[in-house]
Order: structure tokens, then C-alpha cells, then sequence
């Protein structure tokens, strides 16, 4: 659907701003960290106190939605402004591309005078194709480009603008001599202590804590977490403690850029963003944990529990943390049930970097929310996804979705059922009519982008990576 649907001449006039200077973006998304596993939304396990500070400090959103249930796409989705329907990357293998002349996030702001930082997991491209960050705007891409590859905390070596990067001590696999997030970690920083007198879009797309849930025991996340007595627990998954330590090195990451800022007299000219990637896995079940040891779908405080997870459209696997922070301009402490999805941020960041938005996207600024300064209760109309043969569209608080190729399409009210529990698309045949045939609309064939190295060895290269640097090595 064409922006210039989506938003009349005169609301695009009311949400302008004139920033006395083009303000830097700090965008943090996290692998998987998922709804309910944030210290300020009653986690009794995981400590984060510096998302618990920035959600205090700035606006928590509490119907931010995926643009899809899995990595890649969602990545695809995001960068480029389109929803599923539209989109060029709908696979989560890894490797396919955005096609060569879409524009993305950092191609728009780098035409505005922005230096362009990513440091993580790209996913929306691998090594050889048409779909690489360093040709849609980045200057700098630090980290993974294939998913697989970004599974291994340890691998033989990251890319940086499609050329390796050694990782001394490395071999792949679970154990080596370099933790992989640390040189991220820090070419990420450095990428913003070099531009600190320019404008700057730093994305990090952070791996942990998805992957192999590994981390040097000597992080100091660990020093969190000495005095709880599950964590001498042996019933209680090592990996679970990893994953715990994890999350809060992600926390401590957070602060670390948070406190760079104020060291280089930013804080107040950034705006700061964090937020999950997907839906929460239910990881480390068990009889005493059914929805996962860390409850990332289970709300502590009632007991509800968000339908289904990564993979899939229903609730678990669309909603996400998001936090959003400018010290100045955001009004302390703000909590909104405003609902957008993942592919109104292109729209969002371009709003806020003064960049022209492409009339071919799907998205819708959502600055006037995020200030304060909107009565509406969501970016669109209805929002639409696909994945896998699987359709849903939001329409308020209605919620339909087609879970399968020629499953019946199921109907729930999310404000009477967000476990998802009750279709009532029976009831209601005007509703769901409408819904689907919105989805049939916005359905269009895909159209990814090409590799061009038929046999892809760059990016085969990368996949082994995760346990080596050659097939022979994988086990």
C-alpha cells in the first residue's frame, strides 16, 4: 500500500518536526529477548536494570508487533519499509536477498548526511548476492551476514564489508579463544566515538541471546546473578544460566552505549531505541516450567499466556519489547498501547532524520507517538503478515488468522482474548470477510533478490562457518 495512502498531505504537514540539529539513532535490536523476559514486566529470573532504567527514563510500548515470526524476513521487512506481502526476503534460510535497488533505512539517511553503522546480524543478504548491507547504505557492516553462521559465538572469523575478519583462537563450534559479540560490541562503539560530530545511524542487530547460548565465564553479567540460589540449582539447565547471564550482558551493553553517549555530550541529540527481534521461544521447559523456564510468552502478573511463538502468527510469536528513549524531547515514564509493527521504523527513522520516504513502502512514522503527540491507537488501519502458508491481519483489536494453506480462518478479540483461545469467526462473518479480503489484497508474488555467484560459495562458506570453515569440520 503507497505511503501516500496511508498518509494525507495535511497529516504528514502536522507530524513535521525541525530538529535544531539532525539527531543521531542508536537502534539496539535484540535476538529473541523476548515480551516478558524485561526485570520491569515481573521477570522473576532475569536481571536488567538498565532496560528497566530506560524504560522509566523514556516509553514503553506494549503492542509493538513483528513484522514477521522469524529472523530474516523480519530483518528484510524492516529495512526496507514493506510488509510480507511485499516484501523481497519471505524465507528464513539465511541467505536471501533484498533485491539490488531497494532502498533501505541506511541508503535513506545516508543520502541525508548520515554516517551508517551496522554491527550484528544482518540477515536480509548473504556474501555474493545483491542484498548486502554495504550496497544498501551502510558504510560500515560489522558482524554476520548469514544467520547460520551467526549461531556460533565462536567462529573462525566475521565479515566486515563482505571480507573476513579473523577471530584469533577460533575453530567454530561452542569453545575458542574470541567471543564474537565482544569485537562487535566494540566496532560498534568505535562507530560512534568516530562520527560524534556528524549525524549517525548505529544498528545494532545484536545475536545474543539467541544462537548457542554460550558466554565466557568470566563476563561480568555473571556478578549478577551470584546470590540467587537457582543459579546453584543442578536441576536448572547450564544453558538456562547462559542464557540468564546473556540477557544481562545485553543489559550491560545497553548502559555501556547509554554512558558513551553522555561521555561525548550526545545524550541529548540521540535518540536511543531497543527492542526484540520476534516472538519468545518457551526454551528450558519443564513439568514445573510448561511455557519455558524464563516465561517469555507468560504474563507473571495474570497468568495469561500469548498463543503459540517464533514461527508462527499468533501472538507469541509477534510481540516484542519496545523501548524508546531521548532525553529532552520523550516525557519520562510513558506507557502506550499504540499499535505498529516493524515496518513503520523505516517510515519512523527517516521522520527523524529529515530522509525522503519511498512511496513504494508500507509504513507510517510513528514520532508523533513516540513524543506524545497522538490520539490515534495505531499506525494503520489493519496490518497484514505472511509466513510459511500461514496469513494473519490485525483490524484494531481484531485479529485474524489463517494458520495453514486451506486451514479455516480463525477470528479472536484481542481485548477479550489475547491468549488467542476462542475464534469467533462464525459470529462474525462481516469482520472476518473484510479481513480476508484485505489479505488477498496485499498479497503480491515475491520477488527476491539474486546471488551472483550461482553456487554461492561465499555464502556456503559463511553457513560452515558456524562449526568451522569447511563442511569437513561440521558435526
Amino acid at each position: 500500500m503507497p505511503r501516500s495512502i496511508l498518509l494525507p498531505l495535511l497529516l504528514i504537514v502536522s507530524l513535521t518536526k525541525l530538529w535544531s540539529a539532525p539527531p543521531n539513532i542508536v537502534y539496539i535490536m535484540s535476538d529473541e529477548l523476548a515480551y516478558f523476559e524485561l526485570g520491569h514486566m515481573g521477570n522473576p529470573y532475569l536481571k536488567t536494570p538498565n532496560m528497566d532504567k530506560m524504560a522509566t527514563n523514556g516509553i514503553r510500548f506494549t503492542n509493538a508487533l513483528a513484522a514477521a515470526p522469524v529472523c530474516g524476513p523480519l530483518r528484510g521487512s524492516m529495512m526496507t519499509g514493506k510488509h510480507a506481502g511485499h516484501a523481497s526476503v519471505r524465507e528464513n534460510d539465511g541467505g536471501t536477498p533484498l533485491r539490488a535497488e531497494e532502498e533501505t533505512i541506511a541508503s535513506l539517511l545516508k543520502k541525508n548526511g548520515y554516517a551508517t553503522g551496522g554491527f550484528g546480524k544482518w540477515g536480509a543478504g548473504g556474501r555474493g548476492s545483491t542484498g548486502v548491507p554495504e550496497k544498501h547504505g551502510f558504510d560500515e557492516f560489522f558482524g554476520y551476514y548469514d544467520q547460520v553462521h551467526a549461531h556460533s559465538f565462536y567462529p573462525p572469523y566475521l565479515i566486515r564489508n563482505s571480507e573476513e575478519v579473523v577471530l584469533p583462537g577460533n575453530e567454530g563450534g561452542r569453545s575458542g579463544e574470541t567471543y564474537s559479540h565482544y569485537p562487535i560490541m566494540e566496532a560498534g562503539l568505535q562507530f560512534i566515538r568516530e562520527n560524534k560530530d556528524q549525524p549517525f545511524f548505529a544498528y545494532f542487530p545484536i545475536t545474543p541471546p539467541h544462537g548457542m547460548y554460550d558466554i565466557p565465564e568470566d563476563d561480568l553479567a555473571w556478578e549478577s546473578y551470584k546470590d540467587e540460589a537457582w543459579m546453584n540449582d543442578p536441576a536448572v539447565n547450564q544453558e538456562a544460566k547462559n542464557y540468564a547471564a546473556m540477557v544481562t550482558m545485553i543489559d550491560n551493553d545497553l548502559g555501556t552505549i547509554l554512558e558513551l553517549l553522555d561521555d561525548l555530550g550526545l545524550r541529548e541529540n540521540t535518540i536511543v531505541f531497543f527492542t526484540g527481534d520476534n516472538g519468545g521461544q518457551a526454551r528450558f521447559k519443564s513439568d514445573d516450567h510448561p511455557h519455558g523456564f524464563f516465561g517469555p510468552n507468560l504474563n507473571p502478573a495474570t497468568g495469561a499466556v500469548f498463543r503459540g511463538g517464533k514461527t508462527n502468527l499468533y501472538e507469541g510469536g509477534l510481540k516484542i519489547p519496545y523501548l524508546v528513549q531521548w532525553t529532552g524531547e520523550i516525557d519520562a515514564g510513558g506507557v502506550s498501547d499504540f499499535v505498529f509493527s516493524q515496518v513503520d521504523v523505516l517510515a519512523t527513522l527517516c521522520d527523524i532524520g529529515g530522509a525522503t520516504i519511498p512511496d513504494d513502502t508500507d509504513g507510517r512514522s510513528v514520532v508523533p507517538e513516540i513524543l506524545g503527540k497522538s490520539n490515534e491507537r495505531a499506525s494503520h488501519d489493519m496490518f497484514y503478515w505472511e509466513y510459511k502458508g500461514q496469513t494473519a491481519v490485525r483490524y484494531g483489536y481484531w485479529k485474524a488468522i489463517q494458520p495453514g494453506v486451506n486451514k479455516l480462518w480463525e477470528l479472536y478479540d484481542l481485548s477479550n482474548d489475547i491468549e488467542e483461545l476462542n475464534s469467533i469467526a462464525e459470529a462474525n462473518p462481516a469482520i472476518i470477510n473484510k479481513m480476508k479480503a484485505f489479505a488477498k489484497a496485499q498479497h503480491t508474488p515475491v520477488r527476491p533478490g539474486t546471488f551472483l555467484d550461482p553456487d554461492r560459495v561465499l555464502h556456503e562458506r559463511d553457513r560452515w562457518a558456524k562449526w568451522g570453515t569447511s563442511r569437513d569440520n561440521a558435526n
